[in-house]
């Protein structure tokens, strides 16, 4: 008897998908990140910052994940970018089925960079290929500078980590530099900002990469 079969099959079908996925924002030219975090480390507010900053230099367009509500597309939408929102009703993770079913609510040829804000969650998340370009992990200053000890797969998946709510570091124990090695520790690759989508510091640092990132495509 194996206890593995089963999730090696949902696991290879997802595979399959995600591969799909991929050619398809190949095909389009799209540039995709699958963002990962916890609940509350601030993905949604630091989204809608992003898209502020971006607007009128690069075709965004969103997919919420969550598992009850359609809040967070709602706020998104606010901001005039195609938005589709998945409620996953309990499920723990985005998949690739459901992004594919996503796109087709999406004007492809009209999006060059496609965010996916995944459920808050950073163990399911990702262990599930989307077809993404990359994935990145969100953490916030309260949430203790071991977190990528904990998840060390997230960080490992992850080619960017954005440290966020910086403006709370005189508040809390965390020890920047400590996070910094831990997380290079799990993957010495990951690229690494500072920022807080409450005061704006530090957006335009990640903002700048992201647009060069699209230039250099």
């Amino acid at each position: 008897m194996s206890i593995i079969t089963i999730e090696r099959k949902i696991l290879e079908k997802n595979e399959d998908l995600a591969k799909s996925n991929r050619e398809i924002f190949h095909q389009k030219n799209i540039w995709t990140l699958d963002l990962l975090s916890s609940p509350g480390a601030g993905k949604t507010a630091l989204l809608e910052k992003t898209l502020e900053i971006l607007k009128g230099t690069i075709q965004t367009a969103v997919i919420e994940g969550d598992v009850q509500t359609d809040n967070d597309a709602q706020r998104i939408a606010k901001h005039h970018v195609p938005v589709v929102q998945i409620i996953t009703r309990g499920g723990c993770h985005l998949d690739a089925r459901l992004i594919q079913d996503a796109l087709n609510s999406l004007p492809l040829d009209e999006i060059e960079l496609l965010f996916i804000e995944n459920v808050g969650n950073l163990v399911c998340p990702a262990e599930f290929d989307l077809g993404e370009t990359e994935k990145v992990v969100i953490l916030s200053a309260t949430e203790g500078d071991d977190k990528p000890l904990k998840y060390p797969l997230a960080f490992h998946k992850a080619t960017t980590c954005i440290l966020n709510k910086i403006d709370l570091l005189p508040y809390v124990e965390f020890d920047v530099r400590i996070f910094r090695e831990n997380a290079l520790k799990i993957n010495p690759e990951l690229n690494i900002f500072e920022c807080s989508a409450k005061t704006g510091d530090g957006i335009e640092t990640w903002t700048d990469w992201l647009i060069q990132k699209i230039k250099n495509a």
